[in-house]
């Protein structure tokens, strides 16, 4: 995994507000959590997604969108409780089912992990991202 040269630093919309870091992991294809990611290790499951066998646990999730099905919201939320879930993930569109897994978990559990609606491209997998809260308490992107 090699980081990308070019740096960057952009605003994005909160789902669920928060700040994290963690190694980017990057996808071009919408992922699941139910039926995608085994809650218990963060391992990809799903043996039609390009990351198959890869762990999201501690990343920062990068991706045009999720993949429904409306379940994924509560593996999202038992694997936050675990410990296993993406540090953060970064969306191109708003995913209402993601955000009601982020939000119930931290209702339930008390642990955060925010959800960003942003342009993500040019962030490539191996790059160490950072979500932020900006002075207008937006989010804000950037590299490490």
């Amino acid at each position: 995994m090699t980081q990308s040269l070019e740096a960057f630093e952009r605003a994005g919309s909160f789902q669920l507000a928060g700040e994290a870091e963690g190694e980017a992991l990057v996808f071009s294809h919408p992922l699941s959590f139910w039926g995608g990611v085994e809650a218990e290790t963060g391992e990809i499951i799903d043996h039609s997604h390009p990351g198959l066998g890869r762990n999201v646990a501690g990343r920062i999730l990068v991706m045009p969108s999720g993949r429904g099905s409306s379940s994924s919201s509560s593996v999202l939320a038992e694997a936050i409780r675990r410990g296993t879930a993406p540090a953060g993930i970064l969306l191109e569109r708003p995913d209402p089912i993601l955000a009601v897994g982020a939000i119930v978990a931290e209702f339930l559990y008390g642990i955060s992990m925010p959800l960003v609606v942003c342009d993500i491209a040019g962030i490539v997998s191996g790059d160490r991202v950072v979500i932020g809260v900006g002075d207008n308490g937006g989010a804000v992107v950037r590299r490490a």
